[in-house]
């Protein structure tokens, strides 16, 4: 049988026994209000409902020590919370590199954009750059005569 159903049917029978301890308590209750009550019942169904009831203490003591150590993420026979968390944790670390991706992305999409921008003006300002004659006195080139 695996580990969580154990602990589940452990759990069904603390569940049992609080109610046996609870039966136990109300039968000697019930016994001690009669007016010719028996004080062997009502001693024996008391010590039934102790006796249950340190039984329901130790059993509840050991589960909360069992979710004590889930808890704490130390590795223990039978859980899968170890495992679990590494999985949450790589989750975690993918969207955070997924977000870091698509962040770099867009940057390198604005500059792109910044570069396509620019590149049209420069080419405009490069003809006339180019296509332009050295001012000197072109006027006076001509022939003289």
């Amino acid at each position: 049988m695996t580990a969580p159903m154990e602990r589940i049917q452990a759990l069904d029978s603390i569940e049992k026994d609080i109610i046996t301890c609870l039966q136990s308590a109300g039968q000697a209750l019930m016994e001690l209000s009669k007016e010719k009550s028996s004080l062997k019942q009502a001693e024996g169904q008391t010590h039934t409902f102790l006796k249950t009831l340190s039984h329901v203490e130790s059993k509840l003591t050991e589960q909360i020590n069992y979710l004590t150590q889930v808890s704490t993420g130390q590795p223990h026979e039978g859980s899968g919370y170890a495992s679990q968390k590494v999985l949450q944790m790589a989750w975690h670390r993918l969207e955070h590199a997924r977000s870091r991706v698509n962040e770099l992305e867009r940057i390198k999409n604005k500059h792109l954009q910044g570069r396509a921008i620019l590149r049209p003006q420069q080419q405009a300002a490069q003809p006339q750059q180019n296509g332009a004659q050295p001012t000197g006195n072109v006027q006076n080139a001509g022939p003289t005569g």
